[in-house]
């Protein structure tokens, strides 16, 4: 009876004896405005271990700010009889709008090829879903096109010691979100690695919206698409008019 009892118990036992996540985020919401030149989001945290312990190798730690996830058309532009022009075109599936990850160690010190694509720990391991139908080749291409061109615009970022980790209880990351990141929910993740293994996670939601007259705009245009789109026509026709009208009477 007894030995069937600590069976029965074993994963609850186990579940107890592992350490686990406390983690916050600096802000929950973040708020898009003409004015606005990018946020910076302070995600941090504690390691909670059984019996209060800390051990004497104390586990790392990743931190991942991903979304929202899309489908997206990657287009190959070639000069052609001296004009830049659309050559080729590959579709994504799947692709988040802004990426970032911090790790206390860099990840390829942390985990495995197999444990970092399970997680999608670091850029290489993003599951983009090509849209399928292409050359295995010609998708590695795009790929690797889209990870340049995100990264260049400090969309996709991969900080390999942007971890602190104090007394291997609280840690902190400095996570940057840029101007031009889109609105949506994002998800925070934090992963504690020990022994090159995840063994406790923890999500955080963050939403990134528009507000003000920026909110307003955005409604209309999702909500009332053909008067949006005749609005913005006359606005560009009264425009070139005054324009064309000031410049007559200048030369006048």
């Amino acid at each position: 009876m007894r030995r069937l009892l600590l069976l029965v118990l074993a994963p609850f036992l186990l579940a107890q004896a592992s350490p686990r996540l406390v983690p916050d985020i600096s802000a929950r919401s973040v708020e898009i405005r003409y004015s606005f030149t990018g946020a910076q989001l302070l995600l941090f945290g504690a390691i909670v271990y059984p019996g209060g312990r800390v051990p004497k190798d104390a586990p790392e730690v990743a931190v991942v700010l991903k979304g929202p996830v899309q489908p997206i058309i990657v287009r190959q532009k070639e000069k052609i009889a001296g004009i830049w022009m659309n050559a080729d075109s590959n579709r994504f599936r799947s692709a988040p709008g802004f990426y970032a990850v911090a790790s206390s160690k860099p990840l390829a010190q942390l985990v495995d090829e197999r444990t970092a694509a399970v997680y999608e720990l670091g850029l290489q391991n993003l599951q983009l879903s090509p849209g399928g139908g292409a050359q295995p080749d010609k998708e590695r291409r795009f790929e690797a096109g889209l990870l340049d061109l995100r990264e260049r615009q400090g969309l996709y970022v991969e900080d390999p010691n942007g971890v602190e980790i104090s007394e291997g209880v609280l840690y902190r990351a400095h996570i940057t979100i840029p101007s031009q990141v889109p609105v949506g929910t994002y998800t925070a993740e934090t992963f504690l690695i020990d022994d090159g293994k995840v063994i406790a996670a923890a999500t955080r939601d963050v939403d990134v919206g528009k507000s003000g007259f920026e909110r307003f705009v955005a409604d209309a245009a999702r909500r009332y698409e053909f008067l949006y789109g005749l609005a913005a026509v006359l606005l560009s026709l009264v425009l070139g008019w005054a324009a064309a009208e000031l410049f007559r009477r200048r030369g006048a």
